[in-house]
């Protein structure tokens, strides 16, 4: 019983390491980017219908060289726009995603990944690129003035 619980305990710690926290909510991201003095970085995409948003998940965003640096640099916030029934969001969370994408992907773009300041002031913008994630990274950081 105890060999169980320590495992269970250790897989709980490494998984912890290991998860992204992807704000829901742009106020709150404001707010912590404010606090922690970091950029805001926003993605656009459809988790369970465009490709290139699961391949831009898989490449980068989920690789341990991405975590880490998010981890140090960026607020991450993710606006989920799914089409099936079952991954359907709260309405509530569904209004504020619409409310970011009227306001930053008027055009609908998917992937679309849009840096912002702590006030919310675009600084760059782009989508997936077969890049690896140092190389994603830096892309990333030439929108910064």
């Amino acid at each position: 019983m105890k060999k169980l619980f320590f495992s269970f305990l250790f897989f709980f710690a490494v998984f912890s390491l290991q998860a992204q926290n992807w704000q829901t909510d742009l106020s709150k991201a404001e707010k912590i980017a404010g606090e922690e003095n970091k950029e805001i970085l926003l993605v656009f995409q459809g988790s369970d219908w465009c490709a290139p948003c699961i391949k831009l998940d898989r490449e980068v965003w989920s690789t341990d060289e991405f975590k880490a640096y998010a981890e140090e640099h960026f607020v991450l916030l993710k606006a989920d726009f799914p089409k099936r029934s079952k991954n359907a969001l709260s309405s509530e969370q569904q209004a504020k995603n619409n409310k970011l994408a009227e306001t930053y992907n008027q055009n609908g773009y998917f992937p679309f990944v849009v840096l912002l300041d702590a006030k919310g002031k675009v600084l760059g913008e782009t989508g997936y690129k077969n890049m690896s994630p140092k190389e994603y990274i830096k892309l990333l950081n030439s929108f910064k003035s």
